[in-house]
C-alpha cells in the first residue's frame, strides 16, 4: 500500500504549527516520516554548518555520518546541486558514502529556508533496492516546504 502523503503532511503539519526552529522542525519531520513508512529504514537531516560542509543533524535509524563534505557522497550531491538525489542502487552512485552497510536504496531532499537558501538535506535510506519513487518525492518536498518555506 502506497504510503498517504495527504494524511503524512497533515500529521507533519499540525505538529509543527507555529514553529520557526530549525532544529526543532527538523527533529519533529525526521521522526514523523521515518516512522510512517517501513522503507525508511534511515530518516535524518544533514545541516548546512559551514560553506561546503554538511553535519549531522536530527534523524532517526542507526547512526549517520558525523559530517559529510559537498564533494562527496548523495547527501553532498543534493546540497551541492541544490537538486534532488534519488538513487535506485547506491553501489552504482560514484563516491557513495556507505554509512550503513546494508543499505541499498536512497533519497536526497535539499531543505530550502524562506529565502530559497539550502539549510540542509533530508536524506532517507533503505536496505531494499528501487525504494524510492517520483512519488514520494512530491509528497516530501511538499512536506519540506511547508515546514521550512516561511521560516
Amino acid at each position: 500500500m502506497p504510503l498517504d502523503y495527504r494524511a503524512l503532511a497533515a500529521r507533519c503539519a499540525a505538529l509543527c504549527e507555529g514553529e520557526a526552529d530549525h532544529v526543532a522542525l527538523m527533529a519533529t519531520l525526521a521522526c514523523e516520516i521515518h516512522h510512517a513508512d517501513d522503507r525508511f529504514d534511515w530518516t535524518g537531516f544533514y545541516r548546512v554548518t559551514a560553506p561546503g560542509l554538511l553535519k549531522i543533524g536530527p534523524y532517526q535509524g542507526g547512526h549517520g555520518c558525523l559530517t559529510i563534505p559537498f564533494e562527496r557522497g548523495v547527501c553532498g550531491a543534493a546540497a551541492r546541486t541544490g537538486e534532488v538525489q534519488l538513487v535506485p542502487d547506491v553501489e552504482a552512485f560514484p563516491g557513495h558514502i556507505a554509512c550503513a552497510s546494508s543499505t541499498r536504496s536512497e533519497l536526497v531532499l535539499p531543505v530550502r529556508d524562506a529565502e530559497g537558501e539550502v539549510i540542509g538535506v533530508l536524506d532517507l535510506d533503505s536496505d531494499q533496492p528501487e525504494a524510492f519513487t517520483d512519488a514520494d518525492v512530491a509528497g516530501l518536498q511538499e512536506i519540506l516546504d511547508a515546514a521550512f518555506a516561511r521560516t
